[in-house]
């Protein structure tokens, strides 16, 4: 998994420590978002954080990171936020297993 959160070397171990913990939250967020879009299929962030108890800006800030692990992806559709605006729309990608 693609880590953002990094504390610099000349941070003080309170910086490190928050960095730690960022890290074990995001999994956690990861792997709800994944399981979300895995069992109920394509959705856009906000219905994704519904179903999954996070803020709608929670969801927002882990799609970019699960895209770029290949773990999710755009459909090229939108949905209506819960404000009523298009909001990107995005699905589950199956991992791929390679045969041997």
């Amino acid at each position: 998994m693609t880590s953002l959160f990094r504390a610099r070397g000349l941070d003080p171990s309170t910086s490190h420590a928050a960095a730690d913990q960022s890290i074990d939250l995001a999994k956690q967020h990861f792997e709800k978002i994944v399981e979300c879009l895995r069992r109920f299929g394509p959705m856009g962030k906000d219905g994704i954080a519904e179903l999954v108890g996070l803020d709608g800006n929670q969801v927002a800030r882990r799609m970019k990171e699960l895209e770029k692990d290949g773990r999710v992806e755009l459909t090229g559709r939108t949905t209506k936020s819960n404000s009523g605006r298009s909001e990107r729309e995005w699905q589950f990608v199956p991992v791929q297993q390679e045969l041997i």
